[in-house]
């Protein structure tokens, strides 16, 4: 098969790759520019660079949508487009127009978590898998009939970067088997459940700060959805920006006000977390390790020095 590819960051790199070694015909690559975006600094292998160097034409773009795409895109012929990581909607002057259409390959178990960030707001909603799934584009973003899908259990103390390596390390087979089904002529694919569709946005530093009303095991997994290289989940204390790096659930129970400097408990200091804190009976978020707004790692007792006081 003749195909085009949409993609962008180490997802569209690994799908070019799984596409190169596939033996069909790569014709085309369309990729974005380089962003600025703290999630888009990340992961960030580039697409255009691999594909140059194996000789296959490139254009660079923030939309699919001038005439010059179009031109190019017929030129190609292709008998599939494959898009991963693609961040802006393709059109049905594009996505219909292959002859066995478009494979979109998304980092969640659809039809949950469609759309921006799967794994981080996954991990954070305390899901007990994450997956891949290559499905056939349509009108609706990341609705559209399932090929493949595949999934990867969550640990207890995974974080969003283990999450990343397991699961972008199922595109490539992912890409190979859904061109073989597709070149076989299958298109009895499985329709998406659509009574169980999400849909979240792209995250921004704003959605990495800690609300102390939420419970501490959901703060907690914050703390690992937010891993390094990822943003990390923050506070404010005494108005300096604080980074939260380990976090765990406290063995004891704490009352009070959410946010409040209150107690060491083993190598940490609890904070009072959770809406219901004041009724006595909710676990606090134990601090063990933070970074300083000047890049230091420093154990939390280190900055958490006296108890007392409030993060916000």
């Amino acid at each position: 098969m003749r195909v085009v590819m949409f993609g962008y960051q180490t997802w569209g790199h690994r799908t070019l790759q799984a596409l190169l070694d596939s033996g069909h015909e790569v014709a085309l690559v369309v990729t974005h520019p380089k962003s600025e975006h703290a999630y888009e600094r990340i992961w960030s292998d580039s697409v255009a660079d691999l594909a140059e160097e194996h000789g296959v034409p490139v254009l660079i773009r923030n939309r699919p949508d001038d005439e010059e795409l179009m031109v190019r895109l017929k030129a190609a012929d292709p008998d599939l487009i494959v898009a991963n990581n693609w961040r802006t909607w393709i059109p049905p002057e594009i996505f219909a127009l292959p002859r066995h259409g478009t494979l979109n390959v998304h980092d969640s178990l659809l039809p949950a978590y469609a759309g921006f960030s799967p794994i981080i707001w996954a991990l954070i909603n305390g899901e007990k898998e994450v997956g891949v799934t290559a499905h056939m584009m349509d009108a609706e973003l990341d609705a559209g009939d399932i090929v493949l899908q595949r999934a990867v259990a969550v640990g207890p103390d995974d974080t969003a970067t283990d999450l990343f390596h397991r699961t972008v390390d199922l595109i490539g087979p992912i890409v190979a088997e859904s061109l073989e089904l597709i070149a076989s002529g299958r298109k009895d694919w499985t329709p998406q459940d659509r009574s169980k569709a999400s849909f979240f946005h792209k995250r921004a530093i704003e959605d990495s700060r800690i609300d102390w009303t939420w419970t501490a095991e959901e703060i907690a997994r914050l703390v690992r959805a937010q891993s390094d290289p990822y943003p990390n989940a923050f506070t404010y204390h005494d108005g300096e920006r604080i980074r939260v790096l380990k976090a765990s659930v406290s063995r004891g129970r704490y009352g009070g006000t959410p946010g409040r400097v209150f107690i060491r408990e083993g190598d940490g200091v609890v904070i009072v977390a959770g809406s219901d804190a004041r009724r006595g009976r909710s676990h606090g978020l134990v601090i063990e390790r933070v970074r300083t707004e000047d890049g230091r790692d420093l154990p939390a007792t280190e900055v958490f020095t006296t108890m007392g006081g409030y993060l916000r």
